[in-house]
């Protein structure tokens, strides 16, 4: 049994009001990022199929993952940034929470470009402060959503570089499809983003050099469980442990589920690259 959880139900969740999990399921936050996306629903699959245990995918902020870990209304989330991005989060609810380790590396942060702008010579974020870059971006800056450690970030970069730009919070769906209108139309555009992401195999992208190191260096996603979890279930935490994708591997997959839709792109991944999986199950049960 599969079940989704959306906003009305995550909303319920996040203030206490969500009745006890299943203690036969396993309740596996996410938000909608392509990277999170396509983690999370292979892990669905595997856990369902090679362990036995009924999953419900609990889609929420990134925050309200967060808190549902520590309060432990959810049971698992593979999408924890680390050192910076969700720094904050790690700080504050990292004694209620457990780390299960690293799932891919050589992630990265980033305020993001067209290829051809970069060629013009737009190629760090202290080249925003020209007048001109500022007219032809109508002084703003494409962010994602209000939770996220890069929103975050993003805030500091406008004002570690005293930039008079407004940061326009949306989502990672508005953020794409705003790249994809600036793309078709030849506008200039600046975007908050990150890798792995399968927009990187649709648009020829460069990252903005950041002097100031704003936006940190390379990061790690990591699994976190709530405390308790490899008590309960000891196999799927060691799962979650054992997983290691490599990103460029992983950026395919993504670009794959964007063209053919995300379900298609794991089935392909789990027929694909079965002896991966295979390593990863083995490791859980060793």
């Amino acid at each position: 049994m599969k079940r989704m959880t959306t906003a009305a139900a995550t909303a319920a969740l996040t203030v206490g009001m969500a009745s006890a999990a299943n203690a036969d399921e396993i309740r596996i936050g996410w938000t909608a990022w392509a990277d999170a996306e396509f983690v999370t629903r292979m892990a669905e699959d595997v856990i369902t199929s090679e362990f036995n245990t009924d999953v419900e995918l609990v889609q929420t902020d990134i925050a309200p993952q967060y808190t549902g870990l520590a309060q432990g209304d959810i049971d698992l989330m593979l999408m924890s940034w680390q050192p910076t991005t969700h720094e904050d989060y790690v700080e504050q609810f990292g004694d209620d929470i457990v780390d299960l380790g690293v799932l891919y590396g050589d992630a990265a942060l980033g305020w993001i470009v067209p290829q051809d702008l970069y060629d013009e010579g737009l190629t760090s974020i202290e080249d925003l402060k020209d007048p001109e870059w500022h007219d032809r971006l109508d002084g703003q800056i494409q962010g994602i959503d209000p939770g996220a450690g890069l929103t975050r970030l993003s805030h500091d970069v406008i004002e570690d570089y005293d930039l008079d730009y407004n940061l326009i919070e949306a989502s990672d769906s508005a953020m794409t499809a705003a790249l994809n209108r600036a793309a078709r139309r030849g506008d200039a555009i600046v975007v908050t983003g990150w890798s792995p992401h399968w927009k990187f195999g649709a648009w020829n992208l460069a990252y903005l050099e950041d002097p100031k190191g704003s936006l940190g260096g390379a990061e790690s996603i990591h699994a976190m469980a709530r405390q308790g979890f490899e008590g309960d279930h000891p196999e799927v935490a060691s799962f979650a442990s054992c997983i290691e994708i490599d990103i460029d591997l992983l950026n395919e997959y993504m670009y794959l589920g964007r063209e053919e839709g995300t379900e298609e792109a794991v089935e392909q991944f789990l027929d694909a690259e079965a002896d991966l999986v295979d390593q990863w199950v083995e490791c859980a049960r060793n």
